[in-house]
């Protein structure tokens, strides 16, 4: 989901001032836009639930061909590279901490090239994309990094890495609510049923993603 920090309609991405969702990059340098308070209008779409689905089933169908190299394997180490965003290098390696205590099943590792995180200005805020060939990254955006807890934005957007959909209508204890909750929501962690989704999702390595469309596309 995106952390956008407008209430935009028909748009895809994620937005944290009104939930976090994935979508193509059209401009990293596009000029911000002006903030309207009104976060709690933007209810995502179809189109950027699709997309946090497809980075998830990119990133799967990695962990498949590393299972085949390791068959037995109980645990999926998915590495990614931060170079391309310097700024939030604490963030990142915060919500690497976060997810690797939360779940078992499947770890982060900073150093590999399955997805990267990249940084930059765009008025649609941080969103998770992917080309649907295997190549994915996470943007974080500058101006929604100030306004909400960066921290958070980045968990939850690495979240969608791992196989969650956004809930913009979830409280503040539940990370893949993302801006729902407004800007005063610090909270960065998963709470007790989002990480159990995780582990089901990457259970021995992985698991048929049966229903999967259905928990992404509302």
């Amino acid at each position: 989901m995106r952390f956008s920090r407008t209430a935009l309609t028909g748009v895809v991405g994620l937005g944290l001032a009104a939930g976090m969702a994935a979508v193509p990059v059209a401009s990293a340098s596009a000029a911000p836009v002006q903030q309207d308070s009104s976060v709690s209008a933007y209810a995502g779409s179809k189109a950027e639930a699709k997309n946090n689905q497809a980075f998830f089933e990119a990133i799967r169908k990695i962990a498949i061909e590393k299972q085949a190299e390791k068959p037995g394997i109980q645990a999926v180490t998915i590495g990614y590279d931060a170079s391309g965003a310097p700024t939030f290098a604490d963030q990142i390696a915060s919500s690497t901490q976060i997810w690797n205590s939360s779940v078992e099943n499947v770890q982060l590792q900073e150093g590999g090239s399955d997805f990267e995180y990249r940084e930059g200005d765009d008025p649609r805020g941080s969103y998770a994309s992917t080309d649907g060939h295997g190549s994915g990254y996470i943007f974080l955006d500058y101006a929604q990094n100030e306004e909400y807890d960066s921290t958070r934005v980045t968990a939850h957007e690495t979240g969608h890495v791992l196989g969650l959909p956004d809930h913009y209508e979830g409280p503040c204890e539940e990370l893949m609510s993302g801006g729902g909750p407004g800007p005063s929501c610090t909270n960065s962690q998963p709470n007790a049923e989002e990480s159990a989704q995780v582990n089901e999702l990457w259970a021995n390595g992985l698991t048929d993603q049966i229903g999967l469309n259905a928990a992404f596309v509302k």
